[in-house]
């Protein structure tokens, strides 16, 4: 053996890396496909953030606004008003002005006391705010009552939330948007791939190709499933941000499987969509008239409890209410498993009625 080949001794062949999978090939380039696409990534993440960040300013840290109401006279019933700081209160000299300003519109009701005599005259073009101003004005009078009479009430009313007192608007604020922005990324993915891939004879190629349908089925879920992670994780860490002071409760950690089954759903919708529309336009146009109303329906920008009882039913059949209402109980109301059970149920119902629907009518290509 001479020194040369002492010093360098022959090196051995680097292993041969295993060939990607078709699985793996495909679920890549879904996944490099999404991140390229700028208006995806807008949709999906900066414009549910900026509803996001926008409704979190507004509500987070600010005071309940009061309804302004006029107080003409003086007496231990403008007094109590006063001190209950329910209502806020705007000192008018006359009845006359008073009522004048209450029939133009620039105040919903005035209280006048002048003796024993209380007076409340109020719009009833604002049922809503004339009904809370009646019921303070009426709970002042009644308790100031029982106080001329010099005899302990009877009967007392302990009243609390039943939620943690330093709960903030944001607790609420991020499931119903996070499910909205799921749904986004999950319709629009769904959708738009199988419609351009179709268009671009992708699917074709596929379809001859040595790779079983469900091959490619499954790595379009994959990746909708990471998007969905990914979401929640930017969205709960921004939440929790100082300026916000989102807070975890109870088991906030089940809302993870629970938002993985939503996704499911929604991209079985997105399935039924790029199955039905030929061109990415139209798959746009049906994905936004699906998720954007369903959003309002659902509860996910303002509270549904206030709508009529028939939408209320109807909205029950959309996945996205029982979404965000299985997230804010697991999120915001220390709920537990239990919780999730119908939930759970109707998403998984859901997503199999709409794959099976898709799954009949899907065309590989034109």
């Amino acid at each position: 053996m001479t020194v040369t080949e002492t010093r360098n001794p022959p090196r051995r062949a680097a292993p041969a890396r295993p060939p990607a999978t078709p699985f793996r090939a495909l679920s890549g380039a879904m996944f490099k496909g999404f991140v390229r696409d700028k208006a995806t990534l807008f949709f999906t993440f900066l414009m549910p953030l900026m509803f996001l960040t926008i409704f979190g300013l507004i509500f987070t840290g600010g005071e309940t606004s009061r309804t302004e109401i006029g107080v003409v006279g003086q007496g231990p019933v403008i007094t109590a008003l006063e001190e209950s700081g329910a209502l806020e209160l705007t000192r008018l000299d006359d009845a006359g002005v008073a009522q004048q300003q209450v029939r133009s519109g620039d105040l919903p009701a005035y209280v006048e006391q002048r003796g024993d005599t209380i007076t409340l005259r109020f719009a009833a073009s604002d049922q809503n705010r004339a009904g809370a101003v009646r019921a303070i004005v009426d709970g002042v009078v009644n308790r100031a009552n029982i106080a001329a009479t010099g005899q302990p009430p009877t009967f007392t009313l302990d009243a609390a939330q039943v939620e943690d007192s330093s709960l903030q608007p944001i607790q609420y604020m991020v499931p119903g948007i996070l499910s909205w922005a799921v749904s986004i990324a999950a319709v629009f993915g769904a959708a738009l791939t199988f419609v351009s891939w179709r268009r671009k004879q992708v699917l074709r190629r596929l379809w001859l190709a040595p790779v079983r349908p469900h091959t490619v089925l499954s790595s379009r879920v994959l990746v909708s499933l990471g998007v969905a992670l990914l979401q929640f994780a930017v969205f709960v860490g921004i939440g929790m941000l100082p300026m916000f002071g989102l807070r975890l409760t109870g088991q906030w950690w089940l809302a993870v499987p629970l938002l993985l089954l939503g996704t499911l759903a929604f991209f079985s919708i997105g399935m039924l969509v790029g199955a039905f529309c030929k061109t990415e336009e139209a798959a746009s146009g049906v994905a936004n008239l699906i998720t954007l109303p369903m959003a309002f329906l659902s509860g996910t920008f303002f509270p549904i409890d206030a709508a009529p009882a028939w939408l209320r039913t109807v909205s029950q059949a959309f996945p996205m209410r029982h979404l965000t209402d299985g997230m804010l109980d697991v999120m915001v109301r220390g709920q537990g498993a239990s919780a999730l059970l119908v939930p759970a149920l109707v998403l998984v119902g859901f997503t199999a009625v709409a794959g099976l629907v898709a799954g009949k009518v899907f065309r590989w290509e034109e």
